[in-house]
């Protein structure tokens, strides 16, 4: 028989609706009831805590990763986390920048509260406990298991606020596909080698600095006089930005803050092209992260700062384009 471990942590799965509003009430234990357990699949339930994800702290996060090893450290075939979607891709991608094992850590949850006429979270937790226990899911890193399709931990986006289909891979696209019966696969990622983050310390600051037009450097400069280590543009297009934060952003590049290119635009990656805007930033010095969003650029960005914070491009070698 195999093992699944389940940690629930709140989010709109576990949600009851109150005169407040949603408030996530649901233990692991009742979502597993209300899920099913798969058919020769052993599996064991924790609560680690029970909040929307949206008032997840750092610390938070980084104890949930703390958690996932801990149990992944028992004789089990995969673990299970259920998250509330608002911030369920930033989890699950830093999850993955440190998973050192062959066996899946799933992410799932759902848009409807537990006590919707027709919950999706239910079907969701069974998907996530199946591919978890399934030997196609080895080898994959940390996964985000949705509305039937499974998405590698990294790239994976929150696309919809309300429709159960909550989640795609812009560009990319999912890898495995949960049937009635079947877990299917489609594709394979190309792994990176973890990251050797100390889950006990804090992550560096690093803040992201939206992009639009007529927009100036003050959000730019006010971030780095807050602490911020590093900075995330969410750049406009391919990777441009106005002006005024373009000539910013050099100037913190100089003086040794790292700054880090990621788009506005859901799908496709950036590239230094325009003049004035991409180009100028590359020759400043600022690095391109391909199509990662802004949200999984900025705790990339700060892992590596963390682990080298004079020189924390040199930890992204090869995760960034050249």
């Amino acid at each position: 028989m195999g093992r699944v471990q389940l940690l629930a942590t709140g989010g709109t799965i576990a949600s009851r609706r109150s005169a407040d509003g949603l408030t996530a009430t649901t233990t692991a234990a009742e979502l597993l009831a209300a899920a099913g357990r798969p058919p020769g699949v052993e599996v064991g339930v924790a609560d680690l805590t029970t909040v929307a994800s949206f008032a997840l702290s750092s610390a938070d996060l980084r104890g949930l990763v703390a958690e996932v090893r801990r149990h992944l450290a028992d004789d089990v075939d995969g673990v299970v986390v259920t998250h509330g979607t608002d911030t369920m891709e930033e989890s699950a991608y830093l999850a993955d920048l440190v998973h050192d094992d062959p066996r899946a850590v799933v992410f799932t949850g759902a848009q409807r509260p537990f006590d919707s006429p027709a919950p999706d979270g239910p079907a969701n937790l069974s998907a996530a406990l199946r591919v978890a226990a399934s030997p196609l899911s080895r080898e994959l890193g940390v996964l985000l298991c949705f509305d039937g399709l499974v998405f590698a931990g990294r790239g994976v986006r929150k696309v919809e606020t309300l429709r159960t289909a909550a989640f795609a891979a812009p560009g990319r696209g999912p890898l495995l596909q949960v049937g009635d019966e079947s877990v299917v696969p489609l594709a394979r990622p190309v792994r990176h080698r973890p990251l050797p983050l100390d889950l006990d310390r804090e992550l560096p600051r690093v803040d992201v600095i939206p992009c639009y037009l007529g927009a100036d450097a003050a959000l730019l400069r006010a971030a780095v006089d807050a602490g911020a280590a590093g900075v995330v543009l969410e750049a406009l297009g391919a990777g441009n930005a106005p002006p005024a934060i373009a000539e910013e952003a050099g100037r913190l590049v100089a003086r040794g803050v790292p700054v880090l290119v990621c788009s506005r635009v859901p799908s496709g990656p950036v590239a230094p092209l325009y003049a004035g805007g991409g180009a100028g930033l590359a020759r400043a010095g600022a690095r391109f992260a391909g199509d990662l969003s802004p949200w999984q650029g900025r705790l990339l960005l700060a892992a590596a700062l963390s682990l080298d914070p004079r020189d924390p491009f040199r930890v992204l070698a090869d995760r960034l384009p050249g």
